[in-house]
């Protein structure tokens, strides 16, 4: 297994509210999570931030995250608790205003993969050179797809493809998805907004097949060209290649 993770301001934004990790605990089991985060005075970074370092920092300290099913219990309420400290956060500081995050994250074991997600950030498998999108997105461009009220070409370009119908310190109660997947993949893909704003599935997948460059180059790549197409938002890339490098 080799993995790698990076996350960057782009072009446009002052600073970098994308938070990203990558931890192993006390079984070898792995947690994977990317968090994009919003709010005033740098209040996106903290939400971002609490919520990867909670999740990381718990992970890590867990002699094995067990089951499938005890998986899933212990991912939902853990992302209950983060819920509440960002919305105790937001009460006691008055600049806080909108604070909030997506999350998107993967628990793999020997035996199962899980997926996470309360957010427009993305999770996807890599199987045979090609990228499977597993999360859905909580926004409002996506509910009216699903409806059929918008293609595919329109959600491109609507103008209010941005507005997110969950997240994390948005709502006293926020439920997070989860996914079972099949483990038999060649790797895990996660990524925030900034990422797949900028870069369609298609050019993201030439560069995980460039056979010529390692995974860590392969992420600096996706990153460099989506600052070349605008860097209109903070990228963050997380990757988990199987069987190898």
């Amino acid at each position: 297994m080799v993995s790698y993770y990076q996350t960057d301001p782009g072009k446009v934004r002052s600073h970098n509210e994308d938070s990203v990790n990558i931890v192993e605990n006390l079984s070898g089991e792995y947690l994977v999570v990317v968090a994009d985060g919003m709010g005033g005075h740098k209040a996106g970074e903290v939400a971002s931030s609490l919520a990867v370092n909670e999740l990381s920092k718990r992970f890590s300290e867990l002699s094995s995250v067990g089951t499938k099913e005890e998986a899933v219990v212990w991912l939902k309420e853990i992302i209950e608790e983060i819920n509440v400290k960002i919305l105790k956060y937001a009460e006691e500081h008055v600049d806080a205003s909108g604070l909030g995050t997506t999350c998107v994250c993967s628990i793999f074991t020997d035996d199962y993969l899980l997926f996470g997600n309360v957010g427009d950030s993305s999770g996807y498998v890599y199987k045979n050179n090609k990228l499977y999108k597993v999360t859905k997105d909580h926004t409002l461009v996506n509910i009216l797809l699903e409806n059929g009220e918008l293609t595919e070409s329109a959600a491109k370009v609507h103008p209010q493809k941005n507005v997110l119908m969950k997240a994390l310190g948005a709502a006293e109660e926020v439920e997070m998805d989860i996914f079972d997947v099949e483990r038999d993949v060649d790797g895990i893909f996660l990524c925030s907004d900034g990422l797949t704003n900028m870069l369609s599935v298609e050019q993201t997948e030439k560069i995980l097949n460039d056979g010529e460059l390692e995974l860590k180059e392969q992420v600096e790549k996706m990153i460099m060209k989506a600052n070349m197409r605008g860097g209109t938002d903070n990228i963050t890339v997380a990757c988990v290649r199987f069987g190898g490098e």
